[in-house]
């Protein structure tokens, strides 16, 4: 198995606050990983190590195999989480001057440019400068300023922050197709949503520690509970509902003001539950089996730590 990024017990202190404390993880060749956690978990610092622009206090970051240099930078995509273009260039000034510093020519990194443009849905803006642009221009220019260069490594801090719709969806397609390509691509986000429909590994980080990491599967299998919703009529209007199918069963019951959310021990068969309820001669008008969301899993896991 091929990595593209190691981190072995990295430590990160700014002055006399830790940042990163002792973080070991692995990001596969060619999969999509996303970095999880509130703002301030140490996020934004594990991806800043990875373009060489900071140096862990102790431990090691290896990418490509090799410890992070300018030759292993020219062939990374950052979008940093501060933003921001120079106010006087215009738009393809401004892609040009980053694509030469990738070692691009002029004339195929024109080429590069117009064909992303194109893509984003920004020929248009070629020739404005950014105070003609709103937001979400400017994030989608500085996306293709990441990305023009080809890549093999895609590092997005935020990448969907300030995008339209149209927008995020196109993202996601140049995300899949990137993978599609073998190349990797790390990215951060609070929006768990599209951390299941792209991620294939995950690291939760919280107050500068990491709480967990693995597959995305495998991490939703481990940590989440099945969850019954379950609307029923009853002479006791369901109020024992917790002695009725025991705590062997379920870890919690939410009473809400027409049904209940009954979350499932691991291991418990939904099928018993129903049993249960039905043997107590009560009417179900809905029972339904709920899976776990990343958010509710990344809701849980981060109430365990406090």
């Amino acid at each position: 198995m091929t990595y593209d990024i190691e981190f072995d017990k990295v430590t990160k202190h700014y002055n006399k606050h830790l940042a990163v404390n002792d973080i070991s993880l692995k990001v596969q060749k060619g999969t999509i990983f996303g970095l999880l956690g509130s703002n301030g978990a140490g996020k934004t610092t594990l991806m800043r190590m990875i373009v060489n622009l900071l140096a862990p206090d102790s431990g090691e970051v290896i990418v490509f195999g090799e410890t992070p240099s300018p030759n292993i930078q020219r062939q990374i995509g950052y979008l940093p989480e501060g933003r921001g273009l120079y106010k006087l260039m215009t738009v393809g000034e401004q892609l040009t001057f980053f694509a030469k510093l990738k070692g691009l020519g002029r004339r195929e990194a024109n080429r590069r440019i117009d064909t992303w443009l194109e893509r984003l849905s920004m020929a248009h803006c070629k020739h404005k400068i950014p105070i003609e642009l709103s937001r979400g221009m400017h994030q989608r220019i500085q996306l293709i300023a990441a990305m023009v260069h080809d890549p093999r490594l895609l590092i997005l801090d935020e990448p969907f922050t300030g995008l339209d719709p149209a927008a995020v969806s196109t993202l996601k397609e140049i995300i899949l197709d990137m993978k599609r390509e073998r190349k990797t691509i790390v990215f951060s986000t609070h929006n768990m949503e599209q951390v299941e429909q792209l991620c294939d590994n995950i690291c939760l980080i919280h107050q500068a520690s990491k709480v967990i990491d693995g597959p995305l599967s495998e991490v939703k299998m481990r940590y989440g509970y099945d969850t019954v919703i379950l609307d029923a009529v009853a002479s006791n209007n369901l109020d024992g509902i917790d002695s009725l199918l025991g705590d062997e069963l379920i870890t919690k019951a939410t009473r809400y003001p027409n049904y209940y959310a009954l979350q499932l021990k691991n291991g418990t068969d939904s099928q018993e539950i129903l049993r249960r309820v039905m043997d107590a001669k009560v009417r179900v008008n809905r029972f339904e089996l709920q899976k776990p969301s990343m958010n509710d899993i990344f809701v849980s896991l981060l109430q365990d730590q406090k």
